[in-house]
């Protein structure tokens, strides 16, 4: 439940709503205690006093009623009122839905059918004619208002439903004999419930609000009874004379309904299980910097990273996922970066162009230079200029990195026309010819596909294709063939590697598979736990591999021809960067290691163009 409330509480949004709220309903709770008037007490002569009059704090009504104690009694009855309707909207609307989404077949078709029979008709005119045919009164309001609202909880939750009811924990509550009531109250509503709350939570503030329509129009609560609706529609007739009592209670149901939403825009947030990371405001365009020390002077390369530091605040843990990373890249140069996954090569490779999600992420210290420019911290604007102009980004899965709702052709003009000022056709042309760079056949009609219509070898050359549309300087790879067969990997990899010669481009190939280093990359860094472990040319680090860590990955590849032997594999995880271990962090993982390996830090050294992170390494570079 802490957790729950801190969570909640870092939206300051919603801070203010539940804050506001609790304020509200605390002294509706204790209204009956407090010494109020009679609320229903008419003082004819003493009608419309304005607010801070002698015995009247707000002042009273046309029939001399005091205002305050009014505004209480029906504050307290509103929110009475909206509780309860939204209640049963949620319990009635929630079975249907859950019922409906379960079964299936012609108990789906009944209920949903019902269901679209009430969503034929406006809902403010249904509730008018529920009451209508009940009798006016504020119960009959309530049920009107629950009966309106019942659709929008059962389409939601049964949409939710459909989906959960063709997972595998469901199958398997069937196969261990559970019955239809039991899956459904034990495993599919517990998955439902965070669901149900946040609409709950955003529907509250509706239903006040159609309440007060309600008894606005005189079908809702009725004399003596009073809630706000009934309050401001007395107040209605006398708005332009004596407005302060129509301003009063406008301001009441104002101050309700917002906090009600901020409040549930909150709880929506806490209870999403994709924002307890610490994103529970909208993430910055672009990555927080918050550097230390001293930013490391130019080099001459096309693109350096230098020294980068960056991590995840998530509460009180830092996680440095990138720690004292250097990589350089040059014209025509393919650079691989290898590691297993989490050791930071993705994060490395998103903090270049600010892309790190923040919150949580922050860049602590180094710097990114492009020609000699330090992009971290830059102004958004240039950033967003740079980014698919003169750096682009290939990303693993071409299908989930194109939208799905744009065609090929539509979504490649769009990447040309944001950096540069062409024409619509201009730009189809350019596109036309970039799906033909990258081998596509039949490019004129191909554009015209969505991402769907074409196999994962097309997407990732269409997400290549996109990646150079503005002919930029460097391209960062980020694993773009690990979802793919080894034939059109191949393919993928020869024709980077051909567009790469021909054009010039400088490329950062992040990957798992030392083969694919082997076959495109001209050098090598190994990250292991954020940091660069070893790194040299290609071909000496396959050939003599200095640190454990590098020989037991390239000891993991599979090779043809070799016979029978043993795959090796790592013994142990990589360490959390969040509790990182002192000195080496492979030590506990290498059979190597000594007592001095965990202590201090170890430097990045060697001769010539191999450097390795380690005392004890496996050849001797130097």
């Amino acid at each position: 439940m802490m957790k729950f409330i801190k969570l909640l509480f870092r939206n300051q949004l919603a801070a203010v709503g539940a804050v506001i709220l609790s304020i509200i309903v605390f002294l509706a709770l204790i209204t009956p205690f407090l010494p109020l008037q009679d609320p229903g007490a008419t003082d004819l002569p003493n009608k419309f006093l304005p607010p801070f009059t002698e015995g009247h704090f707000l002042g009273t009504d046309h029939l001399g009623r005091d205002m305050l104690s009014r505004l209480f009694w029906g504050t307290r009855m509103s929110l009475w009122v909206g509780f309860v309707a939204a209640m049963i909207a949620a319990t009635v609307g929630s079975a249907i839905g859950i019922t409906s989404g379960y079964f299936g077949g012609r108990v789906d078709n009944i209920f949903m059918r019902f269901v679209d029979m009430l969503m034929a008709f406006p809902y403010i005119l249904l509730a008018m004619a529920i009451v209508a045919a009940l009798g006016p009164g504020l119960n009959n309001a309530l049920i009107a208002v629950a009966v309106v609202n019942i659709p929008f909880f059962a389409r939601n939750i049964r949409g939710i439903t459909v989906g959960l009811a063709q997972r595998e924990f469901v199958d398997a509550a069937k196969l261990a004999g559970m019955g239809h009531t039991r899956i459904i109250l034990f495993e599919l509503l517990p998955n439902v419930l965070p669901v149900i709350v946040i609409a709950m939570s955003t529907t509250i503030g509706w239903m006040i609000l159609e309440t007060a329509g309600l008894s606005f129009l005189g079908l809702g609560s009725q004399p003596p009874q009073a809630d706000l609706g009934s309050m401001l529609g007395d107040a209605r007739d006398d708005l332009f004379t004596d407005p302060h009592p129509s301003v009063i209670v406008g301001i009441a149901i104002f101050l309700i309904v917002m906090s009600i939403n901020l409040l549930g825009d909150g709880v929506r947030d806490a209870l999403d299980p994709r924002l307890r990371s610490g994103a529970l405001s909208r993430p910055l365009p672009s990555t927080m910097v918050d550097r230390g020390g001293d930013i490391p002077t130019p080099t001459e390369d096309l693109l350096a990273i230098q020294n980068l530091e960056t991590q995840f605040h998530v509460g009180n843990r830092i996680y440095r996922a990138v720690n004292d990373v250097t990589l350089t890249v040059k014209p025509g140069e393919c650079l691989g970066v290898i590691g297993e996954s989490g050791s930071g090569k993705s994060v490395t490779a998103l903090s270049v162009m600010g892309l790190v999600a923040s919150p949580p992420g922050v860049i602590t210290g180094g710097a990114v230079r492009y020609e000699g420019n330090d992009l971290i911290g830059a102004p958004y604007e240039k950033l967003r200029q740079m980014r698919g102009d003169k750096v682009s980004y290939i990303f693993q899965d071409p299908l989930s990195t194109l939208h799905p709702l744009y065609r090929i052709g539509d979504q490649l003009a769009e990447a040309i026309q944001s950096h540069h000022p062409v024409s619509n056709a201009e730009a189809r042309k350019r596109a036309i010819k970039l799906l033909k760079d990258v081998r596509i056949p039949n490019a004129e009609s191909r554009i015209r596909n969505y991402p769907h219509e074409m196999s994962g070898g097309m997407r990732q050359r269409v997400g290549i294709a996109m990646a150079l549309a503005n002919e930029p300087e460097v391209i960062i790879a980020d694993e773009p063939t690990t979802a793919l067969d080894v034939t059109v990997q191949a393919q993928i990899l020869a024709l980077l590697d051909d567009l790469r010669r021909d054009r010039g481009l400088a490329i950062i190939f992040i990957t798992h598979d030392f083969g694919v280093v082997a076959q495109l990359c001209d050098r090598v860094a190994v990250m292991y736990a954020g940091r660069i472990v070893e790194q040299g040319l290609t071909d000496e680090v396959l050939a003599h591999p200095a640190h454990p860590y590098t020989k037991r990955l390239i000891a993991c590849v599979p090779e043809l021809g070799e016979g029978r032997r043993v795959l090796a594999a790592i013994p142990g995880l990589p360490p959390i960067v969040s509790d990182l271990p002192p000195g080496c962090a492979f030590a506990p993982r290498c059979d190597k290691a000594r007592p001095e390996c965990s202590q201090g830090d170890i430097a990045l050294e060697g001769a010539g163009s191999q450097t390795v992170r380690c005392l004890y390494p496996e050849e001797d570079i130097k």
